[in-house]
């Protein structure tokens, strides 16, 4: 089976299964060793690159809580977009566009990606809060053990300026 690019009810374009004839001609048997290998290659680079980020975003994401005014989160987001260029550079899955040309959506997997998933989460939580739940306790002491340790860092900062 192989998948074809073609229009959805309500004008979505997204991919359907075919039989392998109907999307053109498989590449030859090289050329699939060849991707077989490259795939390990960006296997491997992608789940150095995510063991490299896990302990970079945990850090850089703690700085950027502890830093005062409109610039916190800076670091965080920077991180993000060179997360996004890396992850276009490795281009996991480049092999099957070669084949099968861009995918635009496919309908085996779900509509929302992460982001929308988490969104909804949230969402939930926030509700929850609003009416008093569980959460709102849980957010009131995330809150004060997030303020009780920028303090502490802007009282280290004003000493370590003094110092110098």
């Amino acid at each position: 089976m192989a998948y074809h690019t073609g229009p959805r009810a309500g004008g979505t374009i997204v991919e359907a299964e075919t039989n392998s004839q109907e999307s053109g001609p498989m590449p030859d048997r090289w050329t699939l060793i060849r991707d077989i290998l490259v795939l390990q290659v960006k296997l491997v680079v992608d789940g150095l690159r995510d063991f490299v980020l896990v302990p970079i975003s945990m850090l850089i994401g703690i700085i950027s809580l502890l830093k005062a005014g409109n610039a916190s989160g800076r670091e965080f987001y920077d991180l993000l977009r060179v997360g996004r260029r890396s992850e276009r550079w490795i281009n996991l899955f480049g092999a099957a566009e070669r084949v099968y040309g861009p995918a635009i959506a496919d309908d085996r997997f779900p509509a929302e990606d992460i982001d929308e998933l988490v969104s909804r989460v949230e969402s939930f939580v926030v509700d929850e809060y609003r009416q008093g739940g569980v959460t709102r306790q849980a957010k009131d002491q995330l809150d004060r053990a997030l303020n009780s340790l920028h303090k502490l860092a802007s009282r280290k900062e004003r000493k370590s300026a003094g110092k110098d």
